[in-house]
């Protein structure tokens, strides 16, 4: 904490003084009990995926500012790279934040990385993806729950258009705890009433490597053979339907997705693709936040996450677990839009006018 000089001080006149105290306090970097205020090193994984740096960070920003008006935040992005993350990480210990929040590219990667952390008493806080190592505490939601609501909506979406029952399965990367979770749950719904047609786990979640897989899938098994579409996310699912499309396969087979990227509502509307998982942002980033703030100030994550998460040491670290809510075109209104996500105006772009009054979109 930097501290006003005493001549300063000496100086000032009653009025000026109190003026010049108050700017010793949260200007100078103390938060509200006088203490040098905390700095939290907040890293995402890549910008890839829209939700990252378009919702998780302006929503942990502005909560841990409420939570903590005088805390800094400091942010970084990996692109998707493994090393990058780990400099990344490397350099929040060197700095001496006192807390990090960190979405990880690898968990296992990252677990030494994490344990550097924990041995300078630096709390890492997982945050969506469980990372490994001696973590403080763990935010994210039911990642087999997630897969569930792929699986049960794709096999409603087939029954309803009375196709067959041979499917893509276009996963997530094996290396993201996440996306083993979200496969886990989409068989255990999906397993004995389709037939796995093709299956692939997708690297760094990229969506040219999915479209570029889904081509391959529709040369392996036909254009007019693929009933059914699991893509993990979102970004999956844009990839997988632009090889649909590019390959003259009509009518489109059910495609899932999540994280309900603008994008990816605006072709449920289309009719491009069937689903989405809403995960929301809000609650989770509320959640994160106000862990990040208690660690960083050395307090007890007990009575804000009062759920466990088992990690890969054994050992069970605090934990928010919250529950996704699958959407479709019949519940955009009362779920995205009704959460103030999107708009009406956002979502029903001109060439979706039509589309958007038979939903009800207006």
């Amino acid at each position: 904490m930097k501290a006003c000089t005493r001549e300063a001080a000496i100086a000032m006149t009653a009025v000026s003084t109190a003026v010049a105290l108050a700017a010793c306090g949260a200007d100078a970097g103390n938060d509200a009990d006088g203490k040098k205020a905390p700095s939290i090193g907040l890293l995402l994984p890549d910008a890839t995926t829209a939700r990252w740096e378009t919702q998780d960070r302006p929503l942990l920003e502005k909560k841990i500012a409420e939570l903590c008006a005088a805390c800094t935040v400091e942010h970084a992005n990996a692109k998707n790279d493994v090393a990058i993350q780990q400099e990344q990480m490397d350099s929040m210990i060197t700095k001496g934040v006192d807390a990090i929040v960190l979405v990880a590219v690898d968990a296992r990667s990252l677990g030494t990385t994490v344990g550097r952390a924990a041995e300078a008493d630096i709390p890492v806080i997982a945050y969506d993806r469980l990372a490994e190592g001696p973590i403080a505490g763990y935010v994210s939601f039911d990642g087999e729950e997630v897969g569930r609501l792929q699986g049960r909506a794709l096999l409603a979406a087939m029954e309803a258009q009375v196709r067959g029952d041979q499917i893509v399965m276009m996963n997530g990367d094996p290396s993201d705890p996440n996306a083993v979770s979200f496969k886990k749950g989409a068989l255990s719904v999906l397993q004995g009433k389709v037939k796995i047609g093709k299956e692939y786990d997708t690297l760094q979640w990229r969506t040219e490597t999915a479209n570029m897989n889904m081509s391959g899938a529709i040369a392996a098994l036909g254009i007019g053979d693929i009933d059914g579409v699991y893509a993990a996310n979102d970004g999956l699912a844009a990839g997988s339907i632009t090889a649909l499309k590019a390959n003259k396969v009509d009518p489109l087979p059910p495609v899932t997705g999540q994280d309900a990227e603008l994008g990816a509502v605006r072709r449920i509307v289309g009719g491009d693709q069937y689903m989405t998982v809403y995960k929301p942002f809000r609650p989770e980033a509320s959640a994160g936040a106000a862990l990040a703030v208690a660690a960083a100030r050395g307090e007890s994550l007990a009575e804000l996450a009062p759920d466990k998460v088992r990690t890969r040491d054994g050992e069970d670290a605090p934990a928010v677990m919250l529950r996704p809510v699958s959407v479709t075109l019949d519940n955009i209104d009362d779920t995205l839009v009704k959460d103030g996500v999107y708009t009406v105006q956002q979502i029903c772009t001109p060439r979706l006018g039509a589309a958007c009054n038979e939903a009800g979109l207006t």
